[in-house]
């Protein structure tokens, strides 16, 4: 690798790490197109590492990219939305049975601090973006003990192109779905704790399927 190929893969990661935040936080909304002169100048980049993080991004399902045409934030339709979880319940379920048993007590400690943390979002006005990424920490986390790369990285991109249906899913919950959702995650926590992991999985399908089934509900708009 030259010096100046390595430079450009530098800044190729450095550009598609800021981009995948602006993303998953919802500053880029689905279907929104994401020119490369435009980013190239908010990152203060050529256009070559640019690409670079583009391609990259598109593996893990976050951008579509259309040849002659240009880049778009990914967006989901409604089959590929009910595929995606329905995938989700077969493969997460799978990753924490190979998880937990590898999982360390600090991380188990971790965990139970981010159950509390997740409650506490809901307390008053409900803090969305801190929901989120307190969510996605905790599930990532369950998922930390995978021995197998590829499964880490599948379960990885899921989470990615799903993270703006959990967006809509968190605006319209209620009091009950809340309670429901605080409830699955001292539940599959509880499980890990006692090292179950038929106990766990069985959580983990049942709290995706909770959410593929209330996104799935009429007048549902996914944006």
């Amino acid at each position: 690798m030259t010096a100046e190929t390595a430079s450009t893969a530098v800044s190729g990661q450095r550009v598609a790490d800021e981009l995948r935040r602006l993303i998953l936080d919802g500053e880029f909304k689905p279907g929104q197109r994401i020119g490369q002169e435009m980013l190239a100048e908010r990152f203060n980049a050529s256009r070559m590492p640019v690409r670079e993080a583009l391609r990259h991004l598109e593996s893990e399902g976050l951008v579509s990219i259309v040849p002659h045409s240009g880049a778009w934030v990914a967006k989901l339709d409604a089959f590929e939305f009910d595929q995606t979880y329905k995938l989700r319940e077969v493969v997460e379920p799978l990753a924490i049975r190979e998880s937990v048993p590898n999982l360390s007590d600090e991380q188990v400690d971790r965990l139970g601090q981010l159950v509390q943390e997740i409650k506490d979002t809901a307390d008053g006005v409900r803090d969305v973006e801190g929901f989120l990424r307190l969510d996605r920490e905790f599930h990532l986390l369950t998922y930390a003990g995978v021995r197998y790369q590829p499964l880490t990285d599948l379960v990885l991109r899921q989470w990615n192109t799903t993270q703006h249906y959990r967006r809509v899913l968190v605006q319209r919950q209620d009091a009950a779905d809340v309670a429901a959702t605080n409830l699955d995650h001292e539940l599959i926590l509880d499980g890990i704790r006692r090292r179950d992991q038929e106990a766990a999985a069985a959580m983990v399908k049942l709290h995706i399927q909770r959410t593929r089934k209330t996104l799935d509900s009429p007048g549902t708009a996914f944006a």
